[in-house]
């Protein structure tokens, strides 16, 4: 009998194994159990085949088979969408690089100004409240923090709309994000209109469902649908970096939907029609951006004359020319020649889905425009969180002396009896105001 050594590797069934201690053994490499790798495998299997059937992807009497790669022609296979993960990250990083080196020395160079922040004093009971709490305090409870730190009610409103200017973003960060979406929006546009001017489904969405499934892939059109899936797929990856807009949730569910679009469409080989839906939300973006840019700069002229055109834009491409090209062709001209199919049905529920979002900003954009019509200025961005002033309307300028017992006393100060400083007594001696 041969004597092993602590250590020593040895092959045992289909793996091998090192020698630990007495009559134990450690896995090195190889199939440990045979039995449940397989399992997970036909699992796989199962599943694969599944999502990919063809009753799902294609119309009637399709096949993957036919959409194979021969006599030269190349067709799309949903692999090729992968491409889209490391390049995604490539853009994230072009983007920190683009905004260091081109959006930041550009922002001082057409003179973007920051508002003169004022810092609210330390307070380690108000800092508390507005880390764990929230930042707007309801007012019988900004009378309670009032009174607990020996303020006034108006030092008390002054230093949280201080200290919530602190937290938002300067002009600068929001002019970087603004020219590295200009910049890709403009080249993705025209880059675009560049590869489908020529096609004749650009002009005649009809077109789009000539010989479908079997329309041969082009390479510039890979190549452009790819780096449009890899942007919207870095927006979700740097999305809790960048700066918040009240449509946040609606920013999201857009970025979702486009991906799904752009990845299913690709799938199913709809790239003529998914195409001409990321031409037509390109061609307004850059507008939208542009107009920000020198919003930030403080050039209202040119900031009111781009939003004007955006707006027409937006109109046109989103509530104009989608509902009556995309989402006509695609409901009733696309199932010409075969009955609907599951691909049919889910192709144009996210269609529609992206409908109502241009429905939901189109409502801000009117919002804006009468701001504009009514008042001779384009207002602030109805979506944006501005930065607030040092003190809101109806507010005395002064400051006033610290209370006592939920009263100010000075000088000819105003009565305190009041219903604000009886409120704030009364919260201050451990009461709760009568509901």
């Amino acid at each position: 009998m041969v004597e092993t050594k602590i250590g020593t590797e040895v092959t045992f069934g289909r793996g091998r194994w090192r020698l630990t201690r007495e009559g134990h053994k450690s896995f090195v490499e190889g199939r440990e159990y045979p039995w449940l790798e397989a399992a997970s495998c036909r699992m796989w299997s199962s599943l694969s085949e599944w999502f990919w059937q063809e009753r799902l992807w294609l119309p009637p009497n399709n096949s993957w088979a036919a959409l194979e790669d021969r006599d030269g022609l190349v067709y799309a296979h949903p692999r090729d969408m992968l491409a889209a993960l490391p390049l995604a990250l490539a853009l994230v990083v072009m983007r920190f690089v683009f905004e260091r080196f081109v959006g930041m020395p550009l922002s001082r160079l057409l003179g973007v100004r920051h508002h003169a922040r004022r810092l609210a004093k330390p307070n380690a009971t108000l800092e508390k409240y507005f880390v764990t709490e929230g930042w707007k305090p309801k007012e019988p409870q900004m009378a309670l923090l009032a009174a607990q730190c020996g303020l006034t009610l108006q030092q008390t409103q002054r230093w949280f709309r201080r200290r919530r200017n602190q937290d938002r973003p300067c002009l600068t960060k929001k002019f970087c994000e603004a020219s590295w979406r200009f910049a890709f929006y403009l080249c993705s546009f025209f880059g675009g209109l560049s590869i489908l001017y020529h096609e004749s489904w650009l002009w005649t969405p009809a077109m789009c469902w000539d010989s479908y499934p079997n329309q041969p892939l082009k390479p510039a059109l890979y190549y452009w649908y790819l780096l449009e899936l890899s942007f919207y797929v870095s927006l979700l990856i740097t999305l809790p970096f960048d700066v918040k807009r009240k449509d946040f949730k609606e920013q999201v569910a857009h970025h979702f939907v486009t991906i799904i679009l752009i990845v299913f469409s690709y799938s199913a080989n709809l790239l003529r029609i998914g195409s001409l839906v990321l031409l037509l939300h390109d061609a307004s973006d850059y507008l939208l951006e542009a107009g920000k840019m020198f919003n930030y700069t403080n050039r209202r002229k040119v900031c009111d004359a781009l939003f004007i055109i955006f707006s027409l834009v937006f109109f046109y491409t989103r509530l104009v020319l989608f509902p009556t090209q995309i989402l006509y062709t695609t409901y009733y001209e696309s199932i010409a020649e075969w009955s609907p199919f599951f691909g049919y049905y889910f192709f144009n529920v996210l269609l529609m889905v992206l409908q109502l979002l241009h429905v939901f900003w189109s409502c801000l954009i009117l919002r804006m425009l009468y701001s504009f019509l009514k008042k001779g200025r384009m207002e602030k961005d109805v979506r944006s969180d501005v930065e607030e002033s040092d003190s809101s309307e109806g507010e005395a300028v002064q400051e006033h002396l610290p209370l006592k017992n939920g009263a100010a006393h000075r000088a000819g100060a105003a009565p305190t009896d009041g219903p604000r400083s009886r409120l704030a007594g009364r919260l201050a001696n451990g009461h709760t105001p009568a509901t």
